[in-house]
């Protein structure tokens, strides 16, 4: 099974100083509908203006990810980290037992994108911890590069949690297949530019969903750059 979810179908927030938008329900957006894919629970593209940010606020027993796109997201947090995340570095933040941090744009006059990713925790109560990763772009130029497991193969982030989440960059005749378990599910965000999706085109903030399917294929790329998730069902 393989379902499109449209860009302009995410839900949408504008805050004057945060503009997000929503692939599945968070905060006051609600949609029956989409409360998550798997293990897979939030994924928010979020853009903060210059000298703004999200305040000191808590997290508990979730896993989150943190991809910048352009500008540079300041994260400081509970457990004594004070980091710059710049565009090509990911960043992975353990809530476990509980954890605050806050994230501000501190750059003038330079918007800050970037993809908050939520998965849930295949452990509860964990210690709180923290990581964070440069990706070269020539490491995900034509190949899905694996960016944050369970184990740290690869040289990826360690997540808590029974998912996989690669990176790729695609254009002309670039193109990667996936092996799948078709007892899993599948999540394809298209973070910008167009790609094909087993043969489905797909355009900046679109999603494919895959359930029994036994491979993912990207092809026809034109400045795309993807996220492809390997989940629990």
């Amino acid at each position: 099974m393989i379902k499109l979810r449209k860009s302009e179908e995410r839900g949408h927030a504008d805050h004057g100083w945060l503009k997000s938008y929503h692939s599945f329900s968070f905060a006051s957006y609600y949609d029956p509908d989409h409360m998550g894919w798997g293990n897979l629970r939030v994924i928010n593209e979020d853009r903060i203006e210059p000298g703004t940010g999200f305040g000191k606020h808590g997290h508990r027993n979730m896993e989150i990810i943190s991809y910048v796109l352009s500008g540079e997201l300041a994260h400081q947090d509970s457990m004594g980290n004070i980091k710059g995340i710049p565009p090509g570095d990911v960043q992975r933040m353990s809530a476990g037992t509980g954890v605050t941090h806050s994230e501000f744009n501190h750059a003038e006059g330079q918007m800050t994108h970037f993809l908050q990713i939520w998965i849930e925790p295949n452990v509860q109560e964990i210690p709180p911890s923290y990581e964070q990763k440069t990706i070269p772009e020539n490491e995900k130029r034509g190949r899905l590069r694996l960016i944050a497991s369970s184990n740290g193969e690869s040289d990826s982030v360690v997540i808590h949690a029974d998912a996989k989440l690669f990176a790729g960059l695609f254009d002309g005749d670039e193109h990667a297949t996936l092996d799948l378990d078709p007892r899993r599910k599948a999540y394809v965000h298209l973070i910008r530019g167009d790609l094909a999706v087993n043969g489905q085109k797909i355009t900046s903030g679109d999603a494919v969903l895959l359930e029994q399917e036994s491979q993912v294929n990207l092809a026809n790329g034109y400045k795309a750059e993807v996220l492809v998730f390997d989940l629990a069902a």
